[in-house]
């Protein structure tokens, strides 16, 4: 009697969050103080045809300081990006350009550019603030078989963002975004993605993004490899001077 008053005491509040409140128990999962990774890039064309990069990644702060260096392919080599984002003004991004030997700054109004011919715009490489957007929550949906939250979280007049909304689908027993969908100004579907998940260290370290321009017809994998959590790395990195030191392979 007692373990099924706990399941239906369990249900009842699983059924009585807010899509807000859905929102902030995903912003406070557990989360590592930093992140090392290689990461792999593919892009594929309407016609088939795929070209590869590969990255080195260092983030901290859930991913709101973050470098990233290129290493491959050779065309591409040296090319680094800087994100470092605010609470209080405008978010900073710059990227590292050695052909020109120039670093460029990405400004606001840049923020539905495409990085680096991928299918994640500047915008999509920024956390999603909670006080930023607002969020209603719809009925729930299984996918692949996982029991989901579904919410729907439309930016506000501040965020001014190039999306009118977004679907996402949230795993309920792990509380991490399984599925999303963007939409355009025009409400019209402009973005699906898919996310895979590792266990790492007792953290839900995503391990794939998948994401279809299906206005486009393009695709982008993104692979996160040799992950590395928790290094004690040091938040001084994060500076503009950072974009010219490429580091070494073995990404320690």
């Amino acid at each position: 009697m007692k373990n099924l008053l706990i399941v239906l005491v369990s249900i009842s509040i699983a059924f009585a969050q807010s899509g807000y409140e859905i929102a902030k128990r995903l912003d406070e999962k557990d989360k590592p103080k930093d992140m090392v990774s290689k990461t792999s890039m593919v892009l594929t064309n309407s016609k088939g045809k795929t070209r590869k990069s590969v990255m080195l990644t260092k983030t901290m702060d859930d991913s709101r300081l973050q470098l990233i260096w290129f290493i491959e392919p050779k065309d591409d080599k040296g090319i680094s990006f800087l994100k470092k984002e605010y609470q209080n003004h405008d978010n900073e991004m710059r990227i590292w350009l050695p052909a020109f030997k120039r670093v460029r700054r990405i400004s606001a109004s840049k923020k539905g550019d495409s990085f680096m011919g991928s299918d994640l715009s500047y915008e999509d490489m920024t956390s999603r603030s909670l006080v930023n957007n607002d969020y209603s929550r719809l009925d729930d949906e299984s996918v692949n078989g996982l029991d989901c939250f579904v919410i729907e979280v439309i930016p506000n007049s501040v965020l001014k963002s190039l999306y009118s909304k977004h679907k996402i689908w949230i795993d309920k027993e792990n509380i991490y975004i399984i599925k999303e969908e963007s939409y355009d100004k025009r409400g019209e579907l402009k973005k699906e993605k898919s996310f895979s998940y590792k266990k790492i260290d007792n953290y839900d370290i995503m391990s794939k993004i998948f994401v279809k321009d299906v206005q486009k017809d393009h695709k982008t994998e993104i692979s996160f490899e040799e992950v590395k959590v928790d290094t004690e790395m040091n938040e001084k990195i994060f500076q503009e001077k950072s974009l010219k030191r490429l580091p070494l392979y073995n990404i320690n």
